[in-house]
């Protein structure tokens, strides 16, 4: 039984490190693993030296996970071995196909040390790996002609960038006027500049979480549920992965004992079923659903439509 769950972990790592994003769904489909024993495998996987990355609902195994790097430490080139070979089939005076495969690939592996995605434009490409590279230094820049998606205005932002979302789209930094942590989409930044400061504001710099309802943010909420059979049932139809915060207390209610960062998630998911579920030890989400309650009852339930 121990060599066959080994087996499947392995199978489901294997698949993970390939580089495509999957949904579990897939995972199981192609693992034969059931889906809830998927997630609590990805729960479980960074505590043992395998960072995932996630985009919306799916994942795979993040390139620099310390595991990975151990097993192929005398199998992978390193980075400067790859800008020798880009330079030494540069050299190659030859057009045959293994050549230029060869030349394609080393130039996917080797630009800049970052992985760049492969439909965004030449400058969002460019500022992509500006920010890496502040990021690897630690240095401040200036977002030139950066164009809010709410006033759509330009206007140049001076930030500490941080932390690269899943994707390498988009980027968290501290922003010194502000002096807030926001996240900023490259794409919408005529030029990334390095400039010549070091952050300065490396304690303000928090990492942006996502809870089990998909909402983000910096703080987060220890929040405990009791939940019933049908609460429960629904709420692993929706979000599968919400198992591994899952306890039972007796054969037909179960606690659910987890941080989320907005209250609005788990409250929608609560006063949909308020009749099978009760809030344990929580007094600000509670307060949270009964304020939430009062103002929708002084709302009329219904609108004419003329």
């Amino acid at each position: 039984m121990e060599y066959e769950k080994l087996a499947y972990q392995l199978r489901l790592i294997t698949l993970l490190a390939q580089g495509r994003f999957l949904t579990v769904s897939e995972m199981a489909d192609r693992t034969g693993l059931h889906p809830r024993t998927v997630y609590r495998n990805l729960v479980r996987f960074p505590d043992v030296g395998l960072p995932l990355e996630k985009r919306g609902r799916r994942y795979r195994l993040s390139p620099e996970a310390p595991f990975l790097e151990a097993v192929s430490a005398r199998l992978h080139f390193s980075p400067d071995e790859v800008v020798t070979l880009a330079q030494i089939l540069t050299s190659v005076k030859t057009r045959s196909a293994q050549v230029t495969r060869l030349r394609e690939k080393l130039a996917r592996i080797h630009d800049g040390g970052v992985l760049i995605p492969h439909d965004v434009d030449e400058t969002a490409g460019a500022n992509i790996r500006a920010v890496f590279e502040a990021i690897r230094q630690q240095r401040v820049v200036l977002l030139r002609g950066y164009a809010s998606p709410h006033s759509r205005r330009k206007r140049d932002r001076i930030v500490e960038p941080y932390s690269f979302l899943p994707g390498n789209r988009e980027v968290r930094c501290y922003e010194v006027s502000s002096e807030m942590n926001k996240t900023f989409n490259l794409s919408r930044a005529d030029e990334v500049v390095l400039l010549d400061l070091r952050w300065d504001h490396a304690d303000r710099h928090k990492p942006l979480y996502v809870d089990l309802f998909h909402f983000s943010g910096e703080e987060r909420t220890r929040i405990r549920l009791r939940l019933g059979l049908l609460a429960k049932s629904v709420l692993l139809e929706e979000y599968p992965q919400a198992d591994a915060f899952l306890s039972p207390t007796d054969s037909e209610h179960w606690l659910l004992n987890a941080e989320f960062c907005s209250m609005k998630g788990v409250g929608r998911f609560v006063l949909g079923l308020m009749e099978d579920i009760e809030v344990v030890d929580s007094p600000d989400f509670e307060h949270y659903l009964r304020t939430t309650m009062q103002a929708r009852l002084q709302r009329p339930l219904s609108v004419e439509v003329h």
